[in-house]
């Protein structure tokens, strides 16, 4: 396992954040400073910041987070709050599979299992996301059959969903979908002129929030 792979499953760095610290000389190995390539062998001592690195389990975690609004998915808030402020210190080292992004709430699965990760995120394996969302102004039945049966066209191609209304008025829907490129419902309800005010994932392929109230997780 290469030294940056090592450093990012063990420790609170992402990968880059690893180079960075080995760059720096933040990182010895056997006494010695390493070079960026260095595979890390079961017998090595691997220091950061003159802290013994000590691998985790094998063994796998998979957490459910109910992610409230104002809160962004990556380490680095840039100075806003981060997810990982709402995660007690053993699961510091996970990493969100599909995200949401500041201004959305609800379903976020954290895990360390690249290969669920990769299940839960691959487009080949199709896996259905239910958003609840609301609208400032009611949907049209025009623009209803537009989304649900031929599809909106975006720049990164077209965006189709199923769209159920939760509510007379058409400003409460529910959105399912399997595709999961980078804030397509909103960008979809935009190319029609609506703004959607409200953005809750609900459920995400095998998960889903049950009972978790915002902020809250919980170990699968």
């Amino acid at each position: 396992m290469r030294l940056n792979q090592y450093l990012a499953q063990n420790t609170q760095l992402s990968r880059r954040g690893a180079d960075t610290a080995i760059s720096e000389g933040r990182v010895v190995v056997n006494g010695q400073n390493p070079s960026p390539g260095h595979q890390v062998q079961a017998s090595d001592q691997v220091y950061l910041n003159d802290k013994l690195v000590m691998p985790h389990s094998t063994s796998k975690t998979l957490l459910l987070l109910n992610k409230p609004t104002g809160y962004v998915c990556s380490r680095d808030g840039q100075g806003s709050k981060t997810i990982y402020e709402l995660l007690p210190q053993e699961f510091q080292r996970l990493n969100p599979a599909g995200r949401l992004d500041k201004n959305s709430s609800g379903l976020l699965v954290l895990t360390d299992d690249g290969d669920l990760a990769n299940q839960l995120t691959h487009p080949k394996y199709g896996k259905i996301k239910v958003y609840e969302i609301a609208l400032k102004e009611p949907l049209q039945p025009l623009h209803h059959q537009m989304i649900s049966d031929f599809g909106i066209q975006l720049e990164d191609g077209p965006s189709k969903l199923q769209v159920e209304k939760l509510n007379d008025q058409g400003t409460k829907l529910r959105i399912t979908m399997a595709e999961g490129r980078n804030r397509q419902i909103r960008r979809t309800f935009a190319a029609l002129g609506y703004h959607v005010s409200m953005l809750n994932r609900t459920h995400f392929g095998d998960y889903h929030l049950g009972k978790l109230l915002p902020g809250e997780i919980k170990v699968v």
